[in-house]
């Protein structure tokens, strides 16, 4: 699962992993689309964190289909 955090609260773009990797369209579509956003949060500013229970969160740099979860924080403008 993508989660995006914005002024809505967050966005979400999910996947069957297990659909993915027996190459259902729809799934492949979705990681298409989460990768698409990835990129493009990244490219605004936001970080990405991996997060899986019990484990503390991992900054990462590159989209990864096969996280449980991915949190991306827009960067925060102050003044």
């Amino acid at each position: 699962m993508l989660r995006v955090m914005s002024r809505r609260g967050d966005d979400r773009v999910t996947w069957d992993e297990q659909k993915v990797l027996a190459g259902d369209p729809e799934a492949l579509a979705a990681v298409r689309e989460a990768e698409r956003i990835f990129a493009q949060e990244r490219a605004r500013g936001a970080t990405a964190f991996r997060v899986e229970p019990g484990k503390p969160a991992q900054r990462i740099d590159r989209f990864d289909a096969t996280a449980e979860q991915i949190i991306m924080v827009p960067r925060v403008v102050g003044g």
